[in-house]
Parts: structure tokens; C-alpha cells; sequence
């Protein structure tokens, strides 16, 4: 079974189970490694109420600690981050990724300006929005944030769609640029399966998405975006399927921010 990266803890105040746990119910899927990769900080403070504050981090250390010594060898334990991609976050999360020796950073797309577009609390502003103009600053955030760099995995690409809102026509539309720029970028995007359970009830990314980023070459990691423990590799089995009936034959692992590549 692929490795888990995509998990988080309760310091992001929406996530609730404690590492011991977690780390059984990974065992239990056979995944081949797990990893944590709560919501990271970010400035200015307090940013919002659903990530940890820079004050937190030591704690949040002490937690993938608990969930290395509870493993005692038998699961390899990664030490990861979901950054925010936000205006101007460049400086913070080079300096974030200096503070610890993280295995891999995650960067993903909450936020169009000020509104965390897939935050249920906002829900009502997408019946007031252009919705071809909303997909097209998503799309062209995202790829910004492919760009810079900065960051290991690219998360749940289309979450953009969670509410089920979306344009007319071919989406291949929007893939298609912003797909160009991951295969430059060399960086992996993540097959997440948390979609299955939203609005959409599609994961994230949907199959043309994947089948456009297979052909160029990108790399594939599949993650449960888990807030509690029950939900570590939770439909992996499907995921599987679907990466491979996109073109996928392998998925990344991650270690000292270097990868190397497990089979399906």
C-alpha cells in the first residue's frame, strides 16, 4: 500500500485523535510509510482558526516524536508540513522549512485574496461569484505556487471544486497550463481521497486532471488528507485503481526532502 503522507493533528483545531492511534491504523492498512503534515503557521498571527501558531511547533514536534517512538521500527514515520500558498509567503516558508528536518513540505491553495474558498463557514459566497473567474484565480495560483518551488507535493489540485461548483465545458482547459508548469517544476501533485467525501464526491484530483498529468510525466502520491485516525488510508484501494486506469505505474516516497519511487 503507498505511504500516507497527507495526515493531520488536533493542533489545527479541526483534527481530533491522538499519534499512537494514528500510527495503529496505519499499520493496520499496510502502508508502506506514514506521515504527519498538519496546517502549518502563518504570519501575520492569528492568521485564521483553523492552523497552529509558530507557537505550537515544539508541541507539534513532541507529537511526530510520540508517533516514532510508538512505531519502534515498524512503520517508517515522515515529518511533513501543508504550507498555505498565500501573497508574499516566499521568506516565511523558506524560514519554516529550516526550523526542523522535514521529509517533505506540502504546498496547497485555501485561500483567492482573503476567503478560504473551501472553508463550509463561507459556503455562501459562491452563489454571489463568477464561477469561471473564481477557477481561473485558482488555476493561476496554483500555478504560481508550482513555480516557486518551495514545496515537495502539490496538494489536492482541484479543491477548488469541493462545492461542486464548476464552468461550463471542457475543464482540460484549466489543466492544461497549470499542469505544464508542475511537470517544469518537477514536483509531485497528490491524488487526495478526501473528495470522495465532500460535496463534489469526486477525489481530488478528478480523472482527466490525472490522465493530463500522467502523459506529462508528473509524479503521483496518494493521500488521505486524514482528521482522525480512522480515516489513514482510507480508500486507497480505490485511489489505486484510479491511478493506474489514469497512466500512473509508480507513487513517490519521501525522506530528507529526496524521493525515490515505490511501484504500485
Amino acid at each position: 500500500m503507498p505511504a500516507d503522507y497527507h495526515t493531520h493533528t488536533p493542533l489545527c483545531h479541526h483534527a481530533e485523535g491522538e499519534p499512537e492511534a494514528y500510527v495503529d491504523t496505519a499499520i493496520s492498512a499496510g502502508v508502506s510509510e506514514y506521515g504527519v503534515s498538519d496546517h502549518a503557521p502563518a504570519k501575520p498571527e492569528p492568521f485564521d482558526d483553523w492552523r497552529m501558531l509558530e507557537a505550537d511547533l515544539p508541541e507539534y514536534w513532541d507529537w511526530i516524536d510520540r508517533a516514532r517512538n510508538h512505531a519502534n521500527g515498524r512503520l517508517p514515520i515522515r515529518a511533513g508540513l501543508e504550507c498555505d500558498w498565500l501573497e508574499g509567503c516566499e521568506d516565511w516558508i523558506t524560514e519554516l522549512s529550516r526550523r526542523y528536518s522535514w521529509d517533505y513540505l506540502i504546498g496547497s491553495v485555501h485561500y483567492l485574496d482573503d476567503w478560504d474558498f473551501d472553508n463550509p463557514k463561507w459556503l455562501g459566497r459562491w452563489a454571489n461569484s463568477d464561477i469561471n473567474q473564481v477557477w481561473k484565480h485558482y488555476w493561476e495560483t496554483y500555478g504560481r505556487m508550482a513555480d516557486s518551488g518551495l514545496f515537495d507535493i502539490l496538494g489536492h489540485p482541484d479543491l477548488v471544486k469541493k462545492f461542486s461548483y464548476r464552468p461550463e465545458g471542457d475543464l482540460a482547459r484549466f489543466y492544461e497550463p497549470v499542469i505544464e508548469r508542475i511537470a517544469a517544476s518537477g514536483k509531485a501533485i497528490e491524488l487526495n481521497t478526501a473528495g470522495w467525501h465532500k460535496p463534489c464526491n469526486e477525489a481530488y484530483p478528478d480523472s482527466r486532471f490525472l490522465e493530463l498529468a500522467a502523459e506529462a510525466g508528473v509524479p503521483l502520491v496518494i493521500s488521505s488528507d486524514a482528521h482522525s485516525p480512522n480515516e489513514v488510508a482510507r480508500d486507497f484501494p480505490k485511489a489505486i485503481e484510479l491511478a493506474k486506469s489514469s497512466g500512473f505505474k509508480e507513487t513517490l516516497l519521501f525522506e530528507a526532502r529526496k524521493s525515490k519511487t515505490e511501484t504500485l
